[in-house]
């Protein structure tokens, strides 16, 4: 038994950590879906306005540093763990902003009251952006766990030799 963990921790050294990398990439491909979701209504003229300017750039800064993380950590450098978990409480941050906004938010149309996010859009949009959150915490958490793991039975090593 101990040498199986043993073995385990020493082929951490020859292998990347691809749990966490897939699950920040996930992050990624969950936040597409939102911003996809997003940027394709066109309620009226509610959504042209500088905060649209702002959370596209937003999308496209998470999106490169999702990235980044999901090489750091692919690689057990435990800081981009953190990051992760800045970048997944950031997308929770989110919902309360477009989302909830847009679903509260009722445009005039051709003398008609219409709803600048109906709840099937809302409900989703809320989904993918918890779904990221939870991939990029859930992958921070895993890629901090084995980054320990790891830099511990490095230790380890460097003090039988020492």
């Amino acid at each position: 038994m101990n040498d199986e963990k043993t073995i385990r921790l020493d082929r951490m050294r020859y292998t990347k950590n691809s749990a966490a990398s897939g699950l920040a990439l996930a992050a990624i491909l969950f936040d597409v879906f939102y911003f996809i979701s997003i940027y394709e209504s066109n309620v009226g003229s509610w959504y042209y306005n500088i905060l649209m300017g702002a959370s596209i750039l937003y999308n496209l800064v998470f999106m490169l540093a999702a990235f980044l993380s999901s090489e750091g950590i692919k690689n057990y450098k435990i800081g981009y763990g953190y990051a992760m978990i800045v970048l997944g409480v950031l997308q929770i941050v989110r919902i309360f902003i477009y989302p909830v906004k847009a679903h509260a938010s009722t445009v005039t149309i051709s003398e008609q009251a219409v709803i600048v996010m109906q709840n099937r859009q809302f409900v989703f949009c809320v989904v993918w952006l918890v779904a990221s959150a939870a991939c990029l915490i859930v992958g921070a958490v895993v890629g901090m766990i084995r980054s320990r793991q790891l830099a511990a039975h490095i230790a380890s090593l460097e003090a039988k030799n020492a």
